[in-house]
């Protein structure tokens, strides 16, 4: 896991077939396995939010993998932009109602 104080956070937004597919507890998988912190939740547009931290090369192939998405999804668009650390969960990544 990413020293929280040499972490980046990246707001991640997915559009797609990302709802009902499993695409955030595949997420939770990915962020566990890679060491990223955050969240990520379903938006009431049918798309899908993330909030991940971590160092930049581990944040790119989590970016890389939700690209990705897992075989059940279809992902048409993943736009990330800079979040606030202040924002992100000390340890873990949760997945929110």
């Amino acid at each position: 896991m990413t020293d929280k104080a040499n972490a980046t956070c990246r707001k991640i937004h997915v559009t797609g077939r990302v709802q009902g597919v499993g695409f955030r507890a595949w997420t939770q998988d990915q962020a566990h396995e890679l060491g990223v912190t955050g969240w990520v939740r379903n938006n009431p547009d049918g798309s899908v939010t993330a909030l991940a931290c971590g160092d930049t090369e581990t944040l790119k192939r989590f970016g890389e993998r939700l690209q990705d998405g897992p075989v059940a999804a279809s992902v048409d668009e993943l736009r990330t932009e800079t979040a606030d650390q202040a924002d992100a969960p000390p340890s873990g990544f949760s997945i929110h109602k």
